[in-house]
């Protein structure tokens, strides 16, 4: 990919509707990777997921930056923030 991608901080939904949030640069092939079992460990077993939020941000240390606030939110803020975007 050129270097003038962005990086993306994004939110799935799990089959047990817990979310799980990560940073990429191809949400769509990170997502294929969670349902395909090869994600992050916290999504294997829990699928399949869906795409539910994406936010592209500059750079891999914004996205980690952002991954982090978005993490620390409680899971109705959250979900405020996915219908908001949506």
């Amino acid at each position: 990919m050129p270097r003038d991608v962005p990086w993306f901080v994004y939110m799935v939904e799990c089959a047990d509707r817990s979310l799980y949030t990560g940073i990429a640069k191809d949400v769509i092939a990170r997502v294929a990777q969670h349902n395909s079992g090869n994600g992050a460990r916290y999504t294997r077993g829990r699928g399949p997921v869906r795409l539910v939020y994406e936010e592209a941000v500059g750079n891999q240390s914004a996205a980690l930056r952002r991954e982090l606030q978005i993490k620390r939110l409680s899971a109705a803020a959250k979900r405020r923030l996915i219908g908001a975007r949506n």
